[in-house]
């Protein structure tokens, strides 16, 4: 850094005690006087050699070797030599005699001297001077630009080369993927801000050992470099923005080849084993089992599917983030590709969901008919059991349920034609998407099975109802039978309270001819009653015997209530005629009775036959002795009518008639007996 007093370079080189290679010293000298440049080597080189740590030998070979290194340059030589050390050794060698050889002037001078050559401020402290010089500093920088300046040259030449073979490539190398032979070999990033770490050194740095405050001024090869550094820079500035556009350039279309080889993988997937998938499979199935089973190789196919639409979401997004930023170039392209992953997508998820809707239709379908058939069968297993219910309610209840069955089926059939229905309209749309191959044949076998199954299960069912109707029929006939039975029993019942009635409460004869009358005509009313409730009765019995050939059955309880009926009938006749002699004889009783006792005294010829008393008390006598006889029915069993309280009441009434007849009897006597006297 420092110079002489012709504004020329300093160059200093310090001697040391171990063998200095002379090679290596020529190959150091070359590349330090490589730094200035040439205005600065036109103006001439002061070389200081210090000896003071060297021997003569030493320091004369390398004042020689100037002459071959830098001859030219050179325009004084110094040589700081040690204190009265080399006096004796230099007399038969001076270099001043040596100017013209040398091409340089050279001297010899201690350390304490060598400012009457230069000048104080352009020397180091090494020779009592006061220029701040840190050789490592300068050491470390000069390593740190020259690694600059051969990165950033090595780098700016790569980053050429990538960007002018990017210009100049054709289309082909354009859309070729990015390989590691297009990558600098060296981060532009770390080289740039190594540049600018430099440059900010050579503008602004301070040695270390300036903290008295006294500014460093930098040196010429550091001024030089500063220019350098900044073209560098500028240059690797420029070729790195290139760089970047190409990178961008060629990362956008490696992403849009990536991209559209994803797209192409997925359309190629779809439309190859995918639509393969969907077109081996269109059956429905024959049972619940078999569309159970055909709905899980569904599954399998749509997780094999889902894959694929997993990788279609991620595409359509990277896609629609391109969209957003991409180039105008770019946007047909990228919404072709859009477009196309799509309807692909879409098509297939369509396809999928009607296979889908159209296995789980099936499925509903073959439940609601084996729910079908099991109703049938239920209801047919019912109908082939033979009917032997206990009475007429349990018949109804069956026929209640078997009705109630036969409903179930009549929903159950409805239900099956509308899922079948339903099912026909799908398989009928199912050639929209049959990707150009031909289903009829196939279209026809799932046809004809749901119409087969209609019809199966329509014929069975009509097959059933006309069974229900046969048992219907027979039912509610052997519902009418038990009913003529019941009836029949019920109508046998009410004949024998009335002759239970009869007996018990027809009792009273009257107390006179009108009553007695009366008494009369209601006990043939009460037998008018008993006539129908009998009459009734056989028509049921006749009823049962006609149902019971058509059901080809034999009654359990006709047989023995024709029987019951007749002997309560007989019974309830025999006992009505006893009532009925009893009320006549009491009518006459009565008529003969009152018509004496109401015939006036004053005409005793009314009375000449006294055969008129006898008769009455004959009828009466006979009457009372009547009611003391019980009523014999043929099986030879007797009753009474009422008990002997309610019979001695009715014959009192006969008895007090009887005595008012005597007494008239024997008043209408008196008179004739003194007649006679007279």
């Amino acid at each position: 850094g420092g110079k002489d007093r012709r504004s020329g370079l300093i160059l200093t080189i310090p001697l040391c005690l171990e063998q200095t290679s002379m090679d290596e010293l020529s190959v150091t000298l070359d590349y330090l006087l490589s730094i200035p440049s040439e205005k600065c080597k036109a103006r001439g080189f002061t070389v200081i050699v210090d000896g003071r740590k060297s021997q003569w030998n030493v320091v004369k070979t390398v004042v020689l070797m100037l002459q071959n290194v830098v001859p030219a340059e050179v325009s004084l030589v110094c040589v700081v030599k040690p204190d009265e050390f080399w006096d004796k050794k230099v007399t038969h060698f001076c270099f001043w005699k040596e100017k013209d050889r040398l091409g340089f002037e050279v001297i010899l001078v201690s350390a304490n001297k060598l400012t009457r050559y230069i000048e104080p401020c352009q020397l180091t402290e090494d020779f009592g001077g006061t220029l701040t010089y840190d050789h490592m500093d300068w050491l470390n920088k000069r390593l740190v630009f020259e690694k600059f300046t051969k990165e950033s040259t090595s780098l700016l030449d790569e980053l050429a080369l990538i960007n002018n073979g990017s210009d100049k490539g054709t289309q082909q190398e354009k859309e070729r993927s990015v390989d590691l032979n297009f990558l600098p070999s060296v981060d532009p990033e770390t080289v740039l801000q190594t540049g600018h770490e430099l440059l900010s050194e050579l503008q602004q740095r301070r040695f270390n050992g300036s903290d008295g405050g006294v500014s460093w001024s930098p040196m010429d090869d550091e001024l030089l470099a500063q220019p350098q550094v900044m073209k560098l820079l500028d240059s690797l500035r420029e070729q790195y923005t290139r760089y970047q556009e190409v990178c961008r350039q060629r990362s956008k279309r490696t992403q849009l080849e990536e991209i559209q080889q994803k797209v192409m993988q997925v359309v190629n997937w779809l439309e190859g084993p995918g639509s393969e998938q969907l077109r081996t499979q269109w059956g429905i199935g024959d049972s619940i089992r078999a569309s159970q089973a055909l709905q899980q190789k569904h599954e399998e196919i749509e997780s094999q599917h889902s894959e694929w639409f997993a990788v279609y979401v991620e595409l359509n997004q990277q896609i629609a983030a391109l969209l957003n930023a991409g180039d105008e170039e770019d946007l047909v392209e990228l919404k072709a590709l859009q477009q196309q992953l799509s309807d692909v997508c879409y098509r297939q998820a369509s396809q999928l969901e009607f296979r889908q809707n159209l296995l789980q239709a099936a499925l509903e379908f073959h439940s609601v008919a084996q729910d079908l058939s099991q109703q049938l069968d239920g209801l047919l297993g019912m109908l082939c059991v033979d009917v032997a219910p206990a009475d007429g309610a349990s018949i109804q209840q069956t026929l209640k349920l078997l009705e109630e069955k036969l409903k179930s089926v009549d929903l159950g059939l409805q239900g099956l034609r509308e899922k079948g229905q339903s099912l026909l309209d799908q398989i009928s749309n199912q050639a929209s998407w049959a990707y150009g191959k031909d289903v009829t044949i196939e279209n026809k076998e799932n046809v004809d099975h749901i119409q087969g199954v209609m019809e199966d299960m329509q014929l069975r069912k009509q097959r059933c109802e006309d069974m229900v109707d046969v048992r219907r029929l027979k039912m509610l006939q052997m519902v009418q039978l038990f009913k003529c039975e019941e009836d029949a029993a019920q109508a046998v019942e009410w004949l024998s309270e009335l002759l239970d009635a009869l007996l018990k409460t027809h009792i009273q004869l009257g107390d006179d001819a009108q009553e007695t009358r009366v008494l009369l005509e209601k006990h043939r009313k009460f037998v008018d009653v008993a006539q129908s409730t009998y009459d009734y009765g056989r028509q049921l019995l006749q009823a049962t015997v006609v149902l019971c050939q058509s059901l080809r059955c034999t009654s359990r309880s006709s047989g023995d209530t024709l029987p019951r009926l007749n002997r309560v009938w007989k019974q309830f006749t025999i006992t009505s005629e006893e009532r009925v002699h009893r009320l006549e004889t009491a009518v006459a009783f009565h008529s003969s009775a009152e018509k004496i006792l109401q015939e006036c005294p004053e005409q005793p010829e009314a009375f000449n036959e006294m055969e008129q008393f006898d008769e009455i008390e004959a009828v009466g006598k006979s009457l009372l002795d009547r009611l003391t006889v019980p009523v014999v029915y043929p099986d030879g069993s007797e009753q009474y009518f009422g008990s002997p309280s309610d019979m001695a009441s009715a014959a009192e009434y006969i008895r007090e008639k009887m005595k008012l007849v005597s007494l008239k009897k024997q008043q209408l006597r008196q008179p004739e007996a003194t007649t006679l006297e007279s």
